[in-house]
């Protein structure tokens, strides 16, 4: 029977392309089109290059999901364990990828004595949520506010203790 070439991997230069497209697209279904429309692309792109080529620690990691040669999807793990971002292109959820990418995070955290994982889920997001915390996320008890393009906005952080 065959089996579907998909996996997640640490991202390489050239993927920014994709990670920016799927970063922008998430962004217009969680804050609108004209939000997303108004930020200058070329910055996100340039910033996930530089995420890719010379991130800012030794703790910082871009990893990408990919369904054959395409890149479906991306997570970013930072310093103290923080999953700050994580996003599947639309089309492509549902299929594993973001459990794949989750895992690659918790995988390198456990291999550098992480001892949590941290991530982050804009309220009313009841799929992110859901996903956390099937994948073993409680929540954090911790809520944090900023300034949206349409007023206020918050997010609430989900956190599971990694075992050794």
């Amino acid at each position: 029977m065959p089996t579907a070439d998909v996996s997640a991997r640490p991202a390489v230069p050239g993927d920014e392309e994709a990670i920016a497209a799927i970063q922008l697209a998430a962004w217009r279904d969680r804050i609108g089109a004209e939000a997303v429309d108004a930020l200058p692309r070329d910055e996100v792109l340039a910033g996930w290059g530089a995420a890719i080529e010379s991130p800012p620690s030794r703790e910082h990691r871009v990893f990408v999901a990919t369904d054959g040669p395409h890149v479906v999807g991306f997570a970013a793990l930072a310093q103290g364990g923080e999953v700050i971002a994580l996003e599947v292109a639309p089309e492509h959820r549902r299929h594993g990828h973001g459990s794949r990418l989750l895992a690659a995070c918790v995988d390198t955290l456990r291999i550098k004595g992480g001892t949590s994982v941290r991530a982050w889920a804009m309220e009313g997001d009841d799929a992110r949520e859901a996903f956390l915390t099937g994948a073993g996320l409680g929540e954090g008890g911790v809520r944090r506010g900023m300034e949206g393009p349409t007023g206020e906005m918050a997010e609430r952080m989900f956190r599971a203790d990694l075992e050794q």
